[in-house]
């Protein structure tokens, strides 16, 4: 018996998938993440769209910028991650992004349900595309894995690259593979005892006092990666590194 419509639009359409994620040389697929409807998962659970609460629940709405992206995503999207990267199905469109290249900035956005933590990340044409954390289902899982593999792909080129003598710049800030600072303001890894990431701006603690280096409206871009860059090699653990806060 032949399929339904719906059975083979939905062949057709793993097919592209699977033909995007050859071309981007993204290897076997790992999991999927069907879009999510009114808070629903694909798979019956809750939605994932994130809580805020009492005071962050007012600091957060105070922040929230203008809509963020030009894409958004509908009933038929949905995320594929593969070893190398990720695909994203946005109105019918296909993108591909790579672990080893993406640039992700992490904004506060309204959606449907709530408050809720936005990806904003180019693929690998260049365009622009908005991952909200309630527009998947089972965010909890995805989001981690999605800051998770762009890390591990990062973060041992970019040692690499600085052990080379290498600068490496996060926005307004930049290290090397002795320094951190912004313009020509800059501390040795000795003397850092912490550093924190919140709302686009980087903090650093040098001798009990903080100092800050930078600030950029748009979000730190890969701020997962320049905490675990900070945290090798001032041997610290940043606060917000588990959150993955900006």
């Amino acid at each position: 018996m032949e399929g339904t419509p719906r059975d083979r639009d939905a062949e057709l359409l793993l097919a592209r998938i699977s033909e995007a994620a050859g071309r981007g040389h993204l290897g076997r697929r790992r999991a999927t993440y069907r879009a999510a409807l009114h808070g629903v998962s694909a798979h019956g659970g809750r939605g994932a769209a994130i809580r805020v609460i009492s005071r962050a629940a007012a600091a957060g709405a105070r922040r929230l910028r203008r809509p963020i992206g030009r894409k958004r995503v509908n009933a038929g999207a949905r995320l594929d991650f593969f070893e190398h990267g990720i695909t994203a199905v946005v109105d019918g469109r296909i993108h591909v992004i790579r672990s080893d290249t993406a640039v992700v900035r992490q904004r506060t956005a309204l959606s449907p349900q709530g408050i809720t933590r936005a990806y904003v990340l180019n693929d690998v044409d260049g365009e622009r595309i908005v991952l909200r954390g309630g527009d998947f289902g089972h965010a909890e899982v995805w989001e981690p894995e999605l800051r998770r593999a762009v890390t591990d792909a990062q973060v041992p080129q970019a040692l690499a690259a600085l052990a080379q003598g290498a600068r490496l710049t996060f926005g307004p800030v930049w290290i090397t593979e002795d320094e951190v600072g912004s313009g020509r303001m800059s501390m040795r890894w000795p003397q850092v005892q912490r550093i924190d990431t919140r709302h686009g701006s980087v903090a650093v603690r040098v001798a009990g006092r903080w100092q800050l280096l930078g600030t950029v409206a748009s979000g730190i871009p890969n701020v997962f990666v320049f905490h675990a860059l900070a945290e090798h090699l001032a041997g610290i653990r940043p606060p917000g590194a588990e959150r993955g806060d900006d």
